[in-house]
């Protein structure tokens, strides 16, 4: 029999909103690391067809020029997409006994909260003008990325239209 290799896999994509404000540090080396934990709500219908729903609980880490984009822009309840991979870790509890921890390293973070007033932009001596700083801030909060040419184009022409009437 031949062996077949697994393919190494390690994939996750979820949207929830924080349960608290996340908790932002520098570790000795001076990279920026913030970690906060999620709640993503997950919607199905029971054995007799009634709506249920369940919440899963998980944290997130993210690192240096990820963690520094989150900095101003979430707080808790924040609407987020992560795209990361799983990772575990053990941790030693204040009793002595190791407890293994999984969470998601965020590889990408898109806030999913479009108000600009939920957010407490910061205030620098830029040459930027208040809306073009909260353009430049939401420009990669977006899935038109992921669109193709043909469908943007369509998008823009809708949006352009004027309705007949």
């Amino acid at each position: 029999m031949a062996d077949i290799k697994m393919p190494e896999i390690n994939n996750i994509v979820i949207t929830g909103n924080l349960t608290r404000d996340p908790v932002f540090r520098q570790t000795a080396n001076g990279s920026t690391v913030v970690n906060f934990s999620i709640a993503s709500n997950r919607r199905y219908r029971d054995t007799s067809n009634q709506w249920q729903s369940e919440v899963c609980y998980i944290g997130v880490v993210a690192w240096n020029r990820l963690a520094d984009s989150c900095n101003n822009m979430l707080k808790k309840g924040s609407a987020v997409l992560v795209d990361g991979e799983i990772q575990s870790h053990l941790h030693k509890n204040g009793d002595g006994t190791n407890r293994t921890v999984i969470e998601i390293k965020a590889r990408r973070i898109q806030f999913l909260n479009k108000k600009a007033n939920d957010f407490e932009f910061p205030t620098s001596n830029s040459n930027l003008n208040n809306n073009e700083e909260e353009l430049s801030i939401f420009e990669d909060d977006s899935f038109d990325k992921f669109l193709t040419s043909e469908e943007s184009l369509l998008l823009k022409e809708q949006s352009t239209a004027t309705p007949q009437g």
